[in-house]
């Protein structure tokens, strides 16, 4: 690594990230179904229809999963309850889906690693999707419920929580492009979702606040919109995707609003009274998250709204094929502060990259996530040369993963999973990682 904890700021805080579908083994434990065991269930959803069933098994293993965490020095574990574990059918406790999050942030405490909880990342409960879930109003209070069950437990050993990791995968991502369970593509269940998402956010951040909680934040997904030519339709496209992509959500949050750019085309689709929300949904958090990864270069397209797609660019990829771009972040880092957040402490929620990783003779060499990341952070001390408040940086992932509808092909992980036999093997970036964090 080109930088050491020494780079920056006393009590900068690094940190890296997993959540509760991906790592923990659904399987296990009593948790109930989810709509992403039916989404991997129906043929040509998920590669190879894998699921969560085992994942890594973190649910066993967690103990030696979160001492990798403290050897590589890293302040800070940003980890996700699973609302199907905590409440099999949506609405009633499950014990030992609650104990294993209380003894998950005991052991955490144990080695000196803060806990970041993230209530939501996905995994909604079948029986609430059967009752229309993030189309169904009804679902900010189920959220306030499962907030309440879950933080009234481990609520007072958290360092922070955010309630839904990345909105516009729950809303867009799931509901219009059908890539994500419920795998949906309705423009009208799409407006709903990304309302009501936001509704759901409100509500959660007001339970929390009436169990005594604070340090409260909201975490969104961010893509780098440019435009692929210099002509004004290009242009116009970008602002579109921009729109829905990262301004949307964001800007209901901290402005109270929705673009107008968006709301052309959702407009029509929006829920009764909608407008009526945004006391709740702009409910004062104490920090932003920012989860970035690439850009997007956007061309309009002769199709139904939004008419625009997205085209290969020049640069580097990942494994996911996605563009490798530092200056969206520092971009995004400046931008929010300017127009959403003011002096809010930023923090960078996720960051990291897809690789074909293999392990050969007990090592996995991946050099060019140690570049990635090495890029990424020079961005982020950019931002707050300039006196962006950015509070920590959090890698994505501690280890390799279920990948949602890529199944386990990608990884993403500083420590690589064989999903055969569940051996973890620190790859070359956690070292690297480790040396920078402990210097």
């Amino acid at each position: 690594m080109q930088y050491s904890r020494s780079d920056f700021p006393e009590g900068f805080l690094f940190g890296t990230a997993t959540s509760s579908y991906q790592i923990e083994g659904h399987a296990f434990g009593g948790a109930g179904q989810t709509h992403w065991d039916t989404f991997a269930a129906t043929p040509g959803n998920v590669v190879r229809a894998e699921n969560g069933a085992r994942a890594c098994d973190h649910y066993h293993r967690y103990r030696e999963d979160l001492d990798l965490v403290a050897a590589a020095g890293f302040d800070t574990y940003r980890f996700s309850t699973s609302w199907a574990r905590v409440m099999p059918d949506g609405r009633t406790p499950n014990p030992a889906g609650l104990d294993f999050y209380d003894r998950l942030t005991d052991a955490m405490l144990a080695r000196g690693i803060k806990p970041m909880a993230t209530l939501y990342h996905w995994e909604l409960p079948s029986p609430l999707a059967d009752l229309g879930g993030w189309r169904n109003r009804d679902i900010a209070g189920w959220f306030a419920d499962f907030t309440e069950c879950i933080m009234g437990r481990i609520g007072d050993r958290m360092f922070s929580v955010a309630p839904i990791n990345e909105p516009w995968c729950v809303g867009w991502l799931s509901h219009f492009m059908g890539l994500h369970a419920p795998g949906l593509r309705d423009i009208r269940a799409t407006a709903r979702a990304m309302h009501h998402v936001l509704l759901a956010h409100g509500t959660a951040i007001q339970a929390m606040r009436g169990l005594g909680m604070s340090n409260l934040g909201a975490v969104f997904n961010h893509e780098w919109a440019a435009p692929w030519d210099d002509t004004e339709e290009s242009r116009a496209a970008a602002e579109l995707y921009d729109g829905y992509y990262n301004r949307f959500f964001i800007g209901g949050v901290f402005n109270k609003s929705y673009p107008e750019v968006v709301l052309e085309g959702l407009g029509p689709h929006m829920p009764d009274r909608w407008q009526d929300d945004f006391d709740v949904i702009g409910t004062p958090v104490d920090w932003c998250g920012l989860n970035y990864y690439t850009r997007k270069l956007i061309a309009p397209a002769n199709t139904p709204w939004p008419a625009l797609q997205e085209m290969e660019g020049p640069l580097p990829k990942t494994l996911m094929d996605w563009e490798i771009y530092p200056d969206g972040l520092y971009n995004f880092l400046t931008r929010t502060r300017r127009d959403y957040t003011g002096d809010l402490p930023l923090y960078v929620t996720e960051n990291g990259m897809a690789s074909p990783d293999v392990v050969t003779d007990g090592a996995v060499d991946d050099q060019p996530r140690i570049d990635y990341l090495n890029q990424h952070l020079e961005a982020v001390r950019r931002a707050m040369a300039e006196g962006v408040p950015v509070k920590g940086y959090t890698v994505w992932s501690l280890m390799d993963n279920y990948e949602w509808s890529l199944g386990y092909e990608k990884r993403f992980g500083l420590v690589h999973v064989d999903f055969d036999t569940l051996e973890r093997t620190p790859k070359a970036s956690y070292h690297a990682m480790k040396a920078a964090l402990n210097r």
